[in-house]
């Protein structure tokens, strides 16, 4: 008990920054905390986000600011149906002047890669991308560069328009950390988006950290303790997912084609500890699972067709899933 009073302690203090982080995202993001949260998860784990929600809704600014906070190198790829795998991972030019092939390295190489609309490139601009977020390396040619730390993909797809899209195979969707849906802003909160941005001046954001904090807080996040039980209650909420029979609920038998994957396990921990650190605690408690569970879970879980055609999504199983798992 003395050393978790020592980690909270620790935790308490070293943690303060995410604070300042959250305080200037909401000078020029307005609400979204749930995707600011997600973004801060990422940040700390070194986990990929893939943000789903309509245009408009503050995608692209909300990864903008916080490259600008810790002083990040930002990259942003437009994902059309022409673009190639050299356009995005850089290629080989020949060189008059020195007579030799030299590398011309692409945008991946940043610290933070917005990919927009990650579903309008064919499988071969997908696959390019995969590689360099899971190896965290490229090659060009006969050489090989490691990538820039941090390295953090924000993939982004649009819900509506399914015209001229490939989406993502199910074993490239699993390499993201956490699938984040994006919703509408509040009365209230619309009305100050309006405000702010037909204000004469729009509001600056400040570079307040450096790549190193980062990295320093990514160490101190796995010191995070994480009882037995709580990694037992995590085991049986992927469990769950596949034989959902042996936890009473036999009604999900027919709606899953195919439970959740190893990942789900991984980054179920990984992010309930990032989700402590930003609550400030040295420990995980079950709700911090629970909270992060929809996020690394919804897109591991695959949906029949019976489920389709009764309208059942994969966050219905999610929540009743973790009202049968017993909680430690």
């Amino acid at each position: 008990m003395a050393d978790i009073r020592e980690l909270n302690e620790k935790i308490k203090q070293e943690s303060v920054f995410i604070d300042t982080i959250r305080n200037e995202m909401q000078r020029v993001i307005i609400g979204q905390k749930h995707m600011v949260d997600s973004l801060l998860i990422g940040l700390l784990t070194g986990g990929h986000i893939l943000l789903e929600g309509v245009p408009g809704l503050a995608k692209t600014l909300a990864i903008t600011s916080l490259a600008k906070i810790i002083n990040a190198k930002f990259s942003r790829i437009q994902f059309t149906p022409d673009l190639l795998p050299a356009d995005l991972l850089g290629t080989m030019i020949y060189s008059h002047k020195s007579e030799e092939f030299i590398t011309k390295k692409g945008p991946i190489f940043a610290n933070f890669i917005l990919a927009d609309e990650i579903n309008r490139s064919p499988a071969k601009v997908q696959s390019a991308l995969l590689e360099a977020m899971q190896e965290k390396q490229v090659t060009i040619g006969q050489n090989t560069y490691k990538l820039d730390k941090p390295f953090m993909v924000l993939a982004t797809q649009n819900p509506i328009e399914q015209e001229g899209t490939y989406p993502l195979p199910e074993a490239q969707v699993d390499r993201f950390m956490l699938k984040v849906v994006i919703h509408y802003p509040t009365k209230s909160e619309e009305q100050v988006i309006i405000r702010q941005n037909i204000a004469k001046s729009y509001p600056k954001i400040n570079t307040l950290l450096k790549t190193e904090d980062i990295l320093r807080a990514r160490d101190l996040v796995k010191e995070i303790y994480l009882d037995e039980k709580i990694e037992k209650y995590i085991v049986d909420i992927v469990f769950a997912s596949r034989n959902p029979a042996s936890y009473g609920l036999s009604e999900f038998e027919n709606l899953i084609s195919f439970g959740a994957s190893p990942r789900a396990g991984i980054n179920l921990a990984l992010a309930a500890k990032a989700y402590a650190f930003i609550q400030h605690r040295g420990a995980v408690f079950p709700e911090d699972v629970r909270a992060v569970c929809k996020d690394v879970m919804r897109h591991r879980i695959g949906l029949s067709y019976e489920a389709e055609a009764e309208n059942i999504s994969s966050e219905n199983i999610i929540t009743g899933i973790l009202n049968a798992v017993e909680v430690p």
